[in-house]
């Protein structure tokens, strides 16, 4: 069986990496000439646009997927009409733009944060009437790892900042005090059957992922579990679905979902049964789904911009150092580490051996 997926980069390279041991092999379409996953399969070298390497990417894969949601949606659609293609081009539709994705959590009642439609300073300075400062202002596509989203504090600094916005579309998004930024991963197959790891809790530095922390038992697992599978089957989803979370006082509220497989998950590699690549494939190609039951106690470290020493790392007991092969540069992710450990204090200390701008907070919280 031959997988093609739209993207070369990290995610790729993983979602090959766990399926070389099930006899898969891969096609990768990326612009990128040193995209980190080409070692791993054929690699298209082109624009995600391109009508030619597209129809060349269906015609040599069986099932068709991709590894980010910034892929070009009319890629996805012409894909869909050669190949079979998951998660569906309507999932993808939904995850590229925030205000559709706001929009489907309140028909499926799972609570957000209050926020409005915002495509002009006058709109913005109303939304602001509604939302109340500080609030995040985002553009409604291309967002990730912090980019495209500022927080607004007074009202002196609106006409400026709209103006960095270009007039981009975008929502308004009231500022909230959470306790604790959470992601659940689920996995859903083409008859239905849904998975899920134990919730994430995650920590971000400069907006992009810093630590992540698998939490078995968890008290919000079960709210969690049912707010994912409500978007699933509404989406009619097939593969990884991951549903970021906040909670507030004891509550949950839904901050963005990402169609794919997540770097919150990156610690299932080693720290669960079947890992999330893995079942990501088994469930596009309609496979039985793998265990999703956590093997002890696991965190992931983001390696952002630099890599640290080999040395520095597998000292640690219960660490392993993934490195992608990509180039570093500053506020690129190169790497992670997962760390395992049997009881929680332990894993904590472990955490606390490797320096990050937020582990020793996230240790202390545990």
């Amino acid at each position: 069986m031959k997988v093609g997926i739209l993207g070369g980069g990290q995610l790729a390279r993983m979602l090959a990496l766990a399926g070389h041991p099930l006899d898969l092999e891969f096609v990768f379409l990326d612009p990128a000439k040193d995209a980190c996953a080409a070692p791993l399969g054929k690699h298209l070298n082109g624009a995600l646009d391109n009508s030619l390497l597209l129809k060349e990417l269906g015609q040599r894969a069986d099932v068709v997927t991709f590894e980010f949601e910034n892929v070009p949606a009319a890629s996805v659609e012409l894909l869909a009409a050669t190949a079979p293609t998951f998660p569906p081009a309507g999932a993808l539709a939904v995850a590229q733009n925030r205000l559709s994705e706001k929009k489907l959590f309140q028909t499926l009642d799972i609570p957000v944060p209050s926020f409005a439609a915002v495509n002009d300073l006058d709109e913005l300075k109303q939304a602001i009437a509604f939302t109340g400062l500080p609030a995040v202002l985002k553009t409604r596509s291309q967002g990730y790892d912090g980019k495209g989203q500022v927080v607004l504090r007074r009202m002196d600094e609106l006409a400026q900042i709209w103006q960095d916005f270009e007039g981009t579309p975008s929502i308004l998004e009231t500022f909230v005090a959470f306790q604790r930024e959470l992601s659940i991963i689920s996995v859903r197959g083409q008859d239905g059957e849904m998975l899920f790891y134990p919730v994430s809790e995650n920590r971000h530095h400069q907006g992009v992922l810093d630590v992540a922390i698998s939490r078995p038992d968890d008290p919000m697992q079960q709210r969690a579990e049912g707010f994912v599978r409500r978007i699933a089957e509404e989406l009619n989803y097939v593969g990884v679905l991951t549903l970021e979370l906040f909670e507030i006082e004891g509550e949950l509220y839904a901050n963005e979902i990402a169609p794919r497989v997540h770097n919150s998950g990156h610690w299932t590699i080693e720290g669960a049964q079947t890992n999330q690549f893995e079942n990501h494939l088994r469930a596009i190609l309609n496979l039985p789904l793998g265990s999703t039951e956590a093997i002890g106690f696991s965190a992931m470290i983001n390696h952002i911009g630099s890599l640290p020493e080999r040395t520095e790392v597998l000292q640690v007991s219960g660490a392993h150092l993934h490195v992608y092969g990509k180039a570093c540069r500053p506020g690129r992710k190169v790497g992670h580490t997962t760390l395992q450990a049997k009881d929680e204090a332990t894993l904590q200390l472990r955490l606390s051996q490797l320096q990050t701008p937020t582990n020793k907070a996230f240790a202390a919280s545990g």
